[in-house]
């Protein structure tokens, strides 16, 4: 009965997983206009399935770190109690994060759940040491890291895109074909607003309302080798997007993992039958349930055009890769949001009221899954 309800339980964190986290790699190409949601959604789930298959081969390391081993007594690690109460209070933090629309770390809510459900079980005979060395410690630099790369990258390639005289041009999209229209050739209206001269379209009304100045987008003129800038850059952003959620589905599932370990041995079935199943709730999480935390993170974070997008995908990629790669616990959450904020920094463009706002959501994760997995396990061992 409790091997089914770890099985249950297993699945419900990687579907709040998928909610959560499988729209941020593409987050920086839906909020700068080069993917709408649907076309975003699609290349996150076939690339994070991808990332959740790979795990399989690169990244296995991460799997022990979340079992418990280590941190609590061995027979404790090795319960189902403790770790149904662990995935339950790690799967319910997400998804009231993503019921509220904010994005934050499962990996900080695993360690929530490892800490309440530890604390509960065995006091304060945790291992506080490791849990600082192995869990904290990376969580906490992740995002200074990427905050700094993030502001770096994007000021070199603002420099290299200067030093090659190639323009960037504030454009609006007219109609369903994405007609560019350059903010320099319309008008200002006294509210604000921009008019377009309907005789350069072949209409026959003498002004069109076409929006507000906020709706602009940046559109990269010229080009390199023959090449257009802007259709080099927006297919190389695409690639970027595909590799960060590559990446997420490399980090993420192995952790999520850890909680069958134990189950899946007892059973002699391989460990690789848990990534997959956790693979395909993660998968249908971000179809079912992204949308709210896309909106978030694509739009609320700071305003990105292609450029800046393509900057902050290349820094949460190579380093939520190389963690996954020597099985260092860091919050994909935290280094696309960290990189996206350093970029929204250079730009002045970032909404630090919401920055705050989801710097707080961090800070409360770890308490909520302790209380969550810490009533479960009471519950379970009564």
């Amino acid at each position: 009965m409790l091997i089914a309800i770890l099985l249950l339980v297993t699945i419900f964190l990687a579907y709040s997983n998928g909610a959560n986290d499988n729209f941020k790699g593409v987050a920086t190409l839906y909020g700068s206009g080069v993917l709408n949601y649907k076309s975003a959604i699609t290349i996150a789930t076939i690339t994070t399935l991808m990332g959740s298959l790979c795990a399989i081969f690169l990244a296995k390391g991460l799997i022990a770190s979340f079992s418990g081993k280590g941190l609590v007594p061995l027979e404790i690690a090795d319960s189902t109690s403790f770790l149904i109460a662990v995935g339950f209070g790690a799967g319910c933090t997400v998804l009231l994060a993503t019921i509220l629309a904010f994005p934050i770390s499962t990996t900080h809510s695993l360690v929530g759940g490892l800490l309440g459900a530890g604390v509960m079980a065995v006091g304060l005979d945790v291992n506080f040491l490791k849990l600082g060395n192995a869990f904290f410690i990376p969580l906490l630099a992740s995002p200074l890291i990427a905050f700094v790369l993030g502001a770096a990258i994007y000021s070199f390639f603002t420099r290299l895109r200067k030093a090659m005289n190639l323009t960037k041009e504030s454009c609006l999209c007219i109609g369903e074909q994405r007609q560019l229209v350059p903010i320099s050739t319309l008008k200002n209206t006294p509210e604000g607003n921009l008019i377009l001269n309907s005789n350069s379209m072949g209409l026959t009304n003498t002004t069109i309302l076409i929006a507000d100045k906020s709706e602009c987008l940046d559109v990269y003129t010229g080009g390199v080798l023959g090449i257009s800038a802007q259709k080099s850059l927006d297919l190389a952003h695409i690639f970027s997007g595909a590799a960060v959620s590559f990446a997420r589905g490399l980090n993420d599932t192995p952790k999520i993992a850890g909680l069958l370990v134990i189950v899946l041995a007892s059973k002699e079935i391989s460990i690789n039958y848990g990534l997959i199943i956790i693979a395909l709730g993660m998968g249908i999480g971000g179809i079912l349930n992204a949308r709210k935390v896309a909106e978030t993170m694509s739009h609320k974070i700071t305003e990105l055009n292609p450029g800046q997008g393509f900057s902050a995908n290349l820094v949460t990629a190579f380093l939520v890769i190389i963690a996954s790669k020597f099985g260092v616990p860091v919050s994909t959450t935290h280094v696309s949001v960290g990189s996206i904020f350093g970029i929204g920094i250079v730009s002045k463009k970032s909404d630090n009221k919401v920055v705050k706002s989801i710097l707080l959501s961090w800070l409360i994760t770890l308490p909520v899954a302790m209380f969550f997995s810490a009533i479960v396990y009471f519950a379970i061992t009564l």
